[in-house]
């Protein structure tokens, strides 16, 4: 059976956290993950950030970066992490969708050098794969193959 994937994109994954906290994280389909960051950005903010610079942040006013660099930091390791995320799991499916090709019958009734072991190819009087010559019953003779 087939197993179908699809490849996640770590820019979007990025660029869906810097909108919101968690968001890269919905898009890989980490709900879990998600609600972990939202739970720490939550919790840096009520203990690190005064509540003055939190409603300026949410109001959109300016706002004191020292101060709210806390919130800042969680929000960036978010991105940072949705990002390596999505490609981790890239790897690990390109990893895991290689397969080792099972013999078909096809395989099973090819000639094979005597020598490697390797499928030849009817047609030529050597393995192209090590050069050991062949006789025309697919046997080795004693030397590889002279150009």
């Amino acid at each position: 059976m087939e197993r179908m994937t699809t490849r996640k994109r770590p820019w979007l994954a990025a660029m869906l956290s810097v909108l919101a906290t968690g968001l890269g994280h919905l898009y890989l389909r980490r709900w879990k993950r998600a609600l972990g960051w939202l739970a720490t950005l939550y919790v840096v903010a009520v203990l690190f950030v005064p509540s003055s610079v939190l409603d300026t942040l949410f109001t959109g006013g300016p706002v004191d970066l020292l101060a709210a660099a806390p919130v800042l930091l969680v929000s960036g390791l978010c991105v940072l992490d949705a990002y390596l995320l999505a490609h981790v799991q890239n790897t690990f499916e390109r990893l895991v969708t290689i397969e080792v090709s099972q013999p078909t019958e096809s395989d099973a009734e090819a000639v094979r050098c005597p020598s490697c072991g390797r499928a030849l190819d009817a047609d030529l009087d050597f393995c192209h794969w090590c050069t050991t010559q062949l006789d025309g019953d697919g046997s080795a003779t004693d030397g590889p193959h002279e150009n």
